[in-house]
């Protein structure tokens, strides 16, 4: 029997996809990476994605996990020899329990992040993780790449979040892990070990996961700053000011804010004069648990204080739900809007906080003296050190001129990275886009201890060859 024959019982003909049908599968979001697969398999239960498994390793065939295929960095993309099997999580997408004493909620690994969101809400709970992609993504690639998202500042990554997880490994083996303990100190933390992995150790099938009591109040605001040094400093004083009631601090260049409501003119900034056409902006959340007016007066005395010390020039406090979903729908917005304007060379760096400034500083100054054809859409989530450092075509430039200089502008920046003391990769993972890239910036005893590591739980190389690691 064909391999595709064995998964065509496995699973049902219609859930092993070929020709056009698989299509969809086959592309990366940002169309940058176009595989080619032997099929697509659509198993519907755990003990189906370990048949899958243990088929493909019998006929030494590769696997490659993929969720909401909503990644940047092609991680769920199959090569182009056709050799690999695409193993979609989509029907895995049941909420299986819900435990409000212990503030837990185990979920498949094709849940979509919104409908996750939405079955602890309707429970009077709150996932915290958010991130552009929750209508689409999956917890599954969520987990697969340690997303951040948002709310990072308060919650911390999805790695923060999950408290277990139930694996496929490359022997066609499951295991149940779905563990709710905030305290499990028995050994090696495997959990750990599979988050962020980008499915190249083993595929999650399933994860426990944290909630929060609802915010009893929101507050949210857009201000106005003359730099990103001016950024900073107002980090430090809402963190001061507001301690772990700070949930969100996001960053946006003005050119950002600007482009988005040239393009979507629907989108209006809060502001006239000088401070609709400010340098910088930064977006503040405060959730608190004791009243609005309780928030409302917080709030307001610290980005007034900020403002009356010229931290700040202009300040925009929304005053409903709709005018804080406005809000959010303006930094939301930025990726669609440097969309609309074409391919741009894209990178997702973090840095300590203390440095950004700097490095925003000198990392724009070397790439406009190399390149002065270029310009910079620099936003992302500030206050945990995530910038969405990215690079588009002026004018003078072509499209494909800029694509030209890709190489040399990653090169530029990251080195910059280096220096500042960050990270290539905060929150979109290497995948295949930055696996090149990562022996650059990884001492070598790290890059062999990873390769022990995959070598050790996936011994023939089948799990998403070719993504994060060189091998």
């Amino acid at each position: 029997m064909t391999l595709l024959n064995e998964l065509q019982s496995l699973l049902g003909a219609d859930h092993v996809l070929t020709g056009a049908d698989a299509a969809p599968f086959l592309l990366d979001w940002r169309r940058r990476y176009q595989g080619s697969a032997l099929a697509v398999a659509r198993p519907g239960s755990t003990d189906e994605v370990a048949a899958v498994v243990r088929a493909c390793a019998r006929h030494g065939v590769p696997l490659v996990p993929q969720g909401g295929n909503t990644g940047l960095c092609g991680a769920a993309t199959p090569d182009e020899s056709g050799r690999a099997v695409v193993l979609s999580t989509a029907r895995l997408n049941r909420v299986r329990a819900i435990d409000t004493d212990n503030d837990t909620i185990t979920v498949e690994a094709g849940c979509v992040l919104q409908a996750v969101q939405d079955a602890a809400e309707d429970r009077g709970r709150l996932f915290p993780l958010s991130l552009a992609a929750e209508g689409s993504c999956t917890i599954g690639g969520n987990l697969a790449t340690n997303a951040g998202g948002t709310q990072v500042l308060r919650y911390g990554n999805t790695r923060d979040l999950t408290l277990g997880l139930e694996v496929v490994t490359a022997e066609g083996e499951v295991w149940h892990g779905l563990r709710g303990l905030r305290k499990d100190n028995t050994g090696y933390d495997l959990r750990d070990l599979y988050v962020g992995s980008e499915g190249t150790l083993g595929i999650i099938t399933a994860a426990t996961l944290k909630l929060y009591p609802l915010p009893v109040a929101t507050c949210t605001a857009l201000l106005a700053l003359r730099s990103i040094d001016a950024a900073v400093e107002l980090l430090s004083r809402a963190r001061a000011g507001f301690g772990a009631s700070l949930t969100g601090y996001e960053l946006m260049a003005g050119d950002c804010l600007h482009r988005v409501t040239e393009l979507f003119p629907q989108q209006r900034l809060p502001f006239e004069g000088i401070s609709a056409q400010s340098p910088w902006y930064a977006l503040l959340e405060l959730s608190d648990s004791e009243s609005e007016a309780h928030a409302r007066e917080r709030f307001e005395s610290v980005l007034g204080q900020a403002i009356e010390d010229g931290v700040a020039s202009d300040a925009a406090i929304a005053a409903s739900v709709a005018q804080s979903k406005a809000l959010w729908h303006l930094r939301e917005s930025i990726p669609l809007a440097e969309a609309e304007t074409g391919k741009s060379v894209k990178h997702d760096v973090s840095i300590p906080i203390s440095r950004i400034a700097d490095f925003v500083h000198l990392t724009n100054a070397t790439l406009q003296a190399g390149f002065p054809g270029i310009r910079n859409v620099i936003f992302g989530h500030l206050g945990d050190g995530n910038l969405h450092y990215n690079v588009a075509r002026g004018p003078g430039l072509s499209q494909d001129e800029l694509l030209a200089l890709q190489p040399r502008i990653y090169d530029m920046v990251h080195a910059s990275v280096r220096d500042h003391d960050g990270s290539i990769s905060a929150e979109h993972g290497i995948g295949q886009l930055k696996r090149d890239e990562l022996p650059r910036y990884k001492s070598p005893i790290e890059l062999a201890l990873m390769k022990r590591i995959k070598r050790a739980l996936d011994p023939q190389g089948l799990f998403n060859p070719g993504k994060v690691l060189q091998m």
